[in-house]
C-alpha cells in the first residue's frame, strides 16, 4: 500500500501504554467537572444582569424583536437540517473499526453530545446577543440629554454601554469552556483509558456542527451586508442602518447567526477538538497523568476567565475600550501561566522514570524534568495568544498605519483600495504563520528525541491557548452585539448625538475585537491540527504495529512514510492545499450569489415602492431574511461535504502516507489563507469606519464609496470564508484519524479488500464532484416565480439591474 515501507519501525508503538485512571485522578476529573458547572452558573449570574438593564423606547424594542424573530426562525430550520446530517454521522460512526463495541458506541453517542454542545453554545451566544444589543443601545442613548437636562458624563455612559456588551460575550465566553470541559470530563470518568478513542467522536460532533453554522451564518450574514451596502450605500446615499433599507434587519440577524453563533460554535469545537488530542497525546506520553493533566489546565483557564470577563471594567484614564478589553485579557493569561506553573510543580513527578503507565522506553529513560516541559508548553500557547493578539491589532485597528494608508487609498479609488488591503492580508498572512509555526516548532522541541512526548508539548501548547478562550469569546461576541446596537439605534432614530458617536466608537472596537478574536482562533485551530495529526500518527504506528504483527508473527516490519519525494504524497501534499482553496473559493462564491439575490431585491422594492425613501411606504423586511435564510442553507451543504469526503478519497485511493501528507498541506496553506482573509477584511471594514469619521471626504464623498466597496470584498473574506477554515482543519484531521483504521484493515492482512478500497474512492469522489458541479450551476434568486417562489437567472436582467 502506497505510503507504507519497509523494514525499519519508526518509534515504539504508542498502544503499549499501560494508562489507568487511578483513583486519585478519578477525584480530580470529578472537580474539573465541577469547575465547568461553576462556569455554567457564573453564566446565568452574568444572564442576569444583562437582562436587567434597560431596553430603551418601543421603537427600539420593535426592531430588537423583529431581528429576534428572524435569529430564531433561521437558526430553528438550521439545525432541523443539521439534524438530520448528525443522525446519519451517527450510524457511519458505528461502521469504523473500535476495539470492542462499547467503543463504537460511546463514541457515536458523544458524537451527538459533541454536536448538542457545539450547537447550543452557538444557539444560547445567538439568543442573548439578540436581546443585549437593544440593551447597549437604550444606554448609549442616556448620553444624550432630553431638552432641559444637564450635559451627561459621556465616559459613564459609554463604561455602561460596554459592560453590558462585553458581559454579554462573557456569558458565552462561559459556556464555551464550561460545555466543553464538562463533555470531556464525563467521557474520562465514563471510559477512563478509552477516552481518548470516544472523544474522537465528541470533537467530530463539536467540529462538523461548528463548520456548518460558520458557513451558514456566515453566508447569511454576508449576503445581506453586502447587499445592502451596494444599494443602500452606494447606490441611494442612505446610511447604513437606515430603516428604507429592505436589508437591515436580515443585516442585523446576520450578525446574531454568524458572528455570535458562529464564532462561538467555532471556539467550542476548537476547545473540544485540542482537548481530544491532548487526551490521546497524553495517555501516550505522560501515561496516568495524561489522562487528568490535559484537563487541569484547562480548568484553571476556567476560573482565570472568570476574573478576567469581570476584570474588563473602563477607566477614565482609559484611551479607549480596547485598553480595558486588553487588561482583562493580560489579567487572565498571567493568572492562567502563575496557577498553571504551580498546578504543574504539585501534579507531576520530577522524573519521567516517575510517570506511571508509560512504557515508551524512549520516555521513560528521558532525562529532566516533565514539570519544565508541561510549564514551558502551556506558557508557549499563552504567548502566542498574547502575541497574536497584539499582532493583529496592528494590521487591523483604526489608530494604527496600516489600516490608515488603505484609507488614503480611497482618494484614488475602489480598485486601489482593493489593492491595499490584499496587500495588508497577504503580508500580515506571512507574519501570524511564521509566529505560529515558531510556537509549534518551540513545543516540539522540548519533546527531545521522543516524537510522542514532543507532539503532546504542542498539545499542552494548545491547552495553554484554551486557558485564554473564555476571555477571547466574549471578546468576539462584544463585536456583533456593538454592531447590533448601533443598528437598531439609526433604524429607530431615537439616539442622536453624543449617544450616536457613543456606538459608532464601541463598534470600532467591536471591529478591532472581532479581528483579533479570528485570529486567535486561528492559532488554536493549527495547533489542534498540529496535535490531531500527531494522534492520527500514533493511530497509524498502533495500527501497522497490529497488521505487521498479524502478517509476520513478530514485530512490525511495516511503517508509516510521509515522505514527499513518493509521487503519490506529493500529490496528497497538493490536494490538501488545493481543498483549503476551493473551500474557500465556494463559501465566497456562494455569499456572491446570494448577495446578488438580495441586491435585486432591494433594487425591486425601492423601484416598485418609490414611497420607501420618503418613508410614505414601508420595506418588506421579511422578504430579504427569507433570501438570505434559503440561500444560506442550500449553499452551507458543498463546502461540509467537501471536508468531509475529500481525505475518505484520499485515504482510500493513495494510502495513509498520502493521507497524513494531505493533512500538512491543508494545515499549511489554511494558516496562511485563514489569517490573510481576515486580516484583509477587518482592515477594509475598520478603513471604512476611518472615512465615515471625517477622513479623507467623510460620508458620501467618493472616498467613502471606495471604502464601502472595499468592504464589501472583505466581508466574506472575513466573516464566512476564513473563520469557516478553522473547523475545516479540524473536521479533515478527526474524519482521517477515524477512517485510517479501515485504511490499514483493508489495505493489508486478513481483511485485505481492494473492492472495497476503490468503491469508497469512487463513490466519496462522485459525491464530491457532484455536490461542487450543483454549487457551480446555481444561479441567482431574482423574483417569485409560480411554483417556490424563486427564479434562476445565468445573467442580469437588465430591466432589473436599471
Amino acid at each position: 500500500m502506497a505510503g507504507l515501507s519497509t523494514p525499519q519501525q519508526l518509534d515504539h508503538p504508542t498502544t503499549l501504554a499501560a494508562a489507568v485512571l487511578t483513583d486519585d485522578n478519578r477525584i480530580i476529573v470529578i472537580v474539573i467537572a465541577v469547575v465547568a458547572l461553576a462556569a455554567l452558573v457564573v453564566a446565568g449570574v452574568l444572564v442576569r444582569q444583562v437582562l436587567a438593564a434597560g431596553e430603551g423606547t418601543d421603537k427600539m424594542k420593535e426592531i430588537a424583536a423583529a431581528v429576534q424573530e428572524g435569529a430564531n426562525a433561521y437558526l430553528a430550520r438550521q439545525m432541523r437540517t443539521l439534524g438530520v446530517f448528525a443522525v446519519v454521522v451517527f450510524f457511519l460512526l458505528m461502521l469504523l473499526p473500535a476495539d470492542d463495541w462499547n467503543q463504537r458506541a460511546g463514541r457515536s453517542v458523544f458524537f451527538l453530545i459533541g454536536a448538542g454542545f457545539s450547537a447550543a453554545t452557538g444557539y444560547i451566544g445567538m439568543w442573548l446577543a439578540v436581546r443585549s444589543n437593544v440593551r447597549v443601545a437604550a444606554a448609549a442613548r442616556e448620553a444624550t440629554p432630553a431638552e432641559g437636562e444637564p450635559e451627561k458624563d459621556l465616559i459613564t455612559v459609554s463604561h455602561k454601554a460596554m459592560k453590558i456588551a462585553f458581559r454579554t460575550g462573557g456569558v458565552v465566553g462561559m459556556f464555551t469552556v464550561g460545555l466543553g470541559l464538562l463533555g470531556a470530563s464525563c467521557v474520562v470518568l465514563v471510559y477512563a483509558a478509552d477516552a481518548p478513542k470516544v472523544l474522537e467522536g465528541f470533537g467530530l460532533g463539536a467540529a462538523l456542527i461548528a463548520m456548518f453554522m460558520r458557513v451558514g451564518g456566515g453566508i447569511f450574514t454576508k449576503a445581506a451586508d453586502v447587499g445592502a451596502d451596494l444599494v443602500g450605500k452606494v447606490e441611494k446615499g442612505i446610511p447604513e442602518d437606515d430603516p428604507r433599507n429592505a436589508a437591515t434587519i436580515a443585516d442585523n440577524v446576520g450578525d446574531n447567526v454568524g458572528d455570535c453563533a458562529g464564532m462561538a460554535a467555532d471556539l467550542f469545537e476548537s476547545y473540544a477538538v485540542t482537548l481530544v488530542a491532548a487526551l490521546i497525546l497524553g495517555k501516550a506520553a505522560f501515561g496516568d497523568s495524561g489522562l487528568a493533566f490535559p484537563l487541569i489546565v484547562p480548568a484553571i483557564g476556567v476560573l482565570t476567565a472568570m476574573i478576567g470577563i469581570f476584570a474588563v471594567a473602563p477607566r477614565r484614564s482609559d484611551r479607549s475600550g480596547m485598553s480595558a478589553i486588553n487588561r482583562g485579557f493580560f489579567i487572565s493569561a498571567v493568572i492562567s501561566l502563575v496557577l498553571v506553573a504551580v498546578a504543574v510543580f504539585v501534579y507531576l513527578p520530577a522524573k519521567y522514570s516517575d510517570l506511571d503507565g508509560v512504557t515508551d522506553a524512549a520516555i521513560r529513560a528521558k532525562d529532566g524534568d516533565p514539570r519544565i516541559l508541561a510549564v514551558i508548553a502551556v506558557a508557549i500557547g499563552i504567548l502566542l495568544a498574547a502575541v497574536i493578539q497584539q499582532l493583529t491589532g496592528y494590521f487591523t485597528e483604526t489608530t494604527r498605519r496600516p489600516v490608515r494608508d488603505i484609507g488614503k487609498t480611497s482618494l484614488t479609488g475602489p480598485a486601489t483600495v482593493v489593492l491595499a488591503g490584499i496587500s495588508l492580508g497577504l503580508e500580515s498572512a506571512v507574519y501570524t504563520a511564521l509566529l505560529i509555526g515558531l510556537g509549534v516548532y518551540g513545543a516540539f522541541l522540548l519533546g527531545g528525541t521522543s516524537i510522542m512526548l514532543a507532539l503532546f508539548a504542542v498539545a499542552l501548547a494548545g491547552t495553554g491557548l484554551l486557558t485564554t478562550v473564555g476571555v477571547i469569546v466574549a471578546m468576539d461576541t462584544f463585536g456583533p452585539v456593538s454592531d447590533n446596537a448601533q443598528g437598531i439605534a439609526e433604524m429607530s432614530g431615537d439616539v442622536e448625538g453624543a449617544g450616536a458617536q457613543v456606538l459608532t466608537n464601541l463598534d470600532a472596537v467591536g471591529n478591532t475585537t472581532k479581528a483579533i478574536t479570528k485570529g486567535i482562533a486561528i492559532a488554536t485551530a493549527v495547533l489542534a491540527a498540529s496535535a490531531l495529526f500527531g494522534s492520527y500518527r500514533d493511530a497509524i504506528t498502533t495500527n501497522v504495529a497490529d497488521v505487521g504483527e498479524k502478517l509476520t508473527g513478530a514485530g512490525a516490519p511495516l511503517t508509516l512514510s510521509m515522505d514527499i519525494s513518493q509521487p503519490n504524497n506529493l500529490v496528497g501534499l497538493i490536494a490538501g492545499a488545493a481543498v483549503v482553496f476551493l473551500f474557500s473559493g465556494l463559501a465566497i462564491s456562494a455569499v456572491s450569489r446570494s448577495a446578488g439575490a438580495v441586491v435585486y431585491e432591494v433594487r425591486r422594492q425601492f423601484r416598485e415602492h418609490p414611497g420607501i425613501m420618503d418613508y410614505t411606504e414601508k420595506p418588506e423586511y421579511g422578504r430579504v431574511v427569507d433570501i438570505c435564510t434559503k440561500d444560506a442553507l442550500r449553499e452551507l451543504a458543498t463546502p461540509g461535504l467537501l471536508a468531509v469526503m475529500a481525505p475518505i478519497f484520499i485515504g482510500f485511493t493513495l494510502g495513509v502516507g498520502a493521507l497524513g501528507s494531505y493533512l500538512a498541506g491543508a494545515i499549511g496553506a489554511g494558516t496562511l489563507m485563514a489569517v490573510f482573509l481576515a486580516n484583509s477584511g477587518g482592515a477594509w471594514d475598520n478603513a471604512k469606519k476611518l472615512v465615515e469619521d471625517g477622513n479623507y471626504g467623510g460620508k458620501g464623498s467618493e472616498a467613502h464609496a471606495a471604502t464601502v466597496i472595499g468592504d464589501t470584498v472583505g466581508d466574506p473574506f472575513k466573516d464566512t470564508a476564513g473563520p469557516a477554515i478553522n473547523p475545516l482543519l479540524k473536521v479533515m484531521n478527526l474524519v482521517s484519524l477515524l477512517i485510517a483504521p479501515a485504511v490499514i484493515k483493508f489495505s493489508y492482512g486478513a481483511d485485505k479488500n481492494l473492492g472495497v478500497r476503490i468503491t469508497i474512492a469512487v463513490l466519496s469522489f462522485l459525491v464530491i464532484v457532484v455536490s461542487v458541479y450543483i454549487s457551480k450551476r446555481r444561479g441567482i434568486t431574482m423574483g417569485d416565480d409560480e411554483e417556490d417562489g424563486e427564479q434562476t437567472a445565468k445573467s442580469p436582467d437588465p430591466a432589473v439591474v436599471s
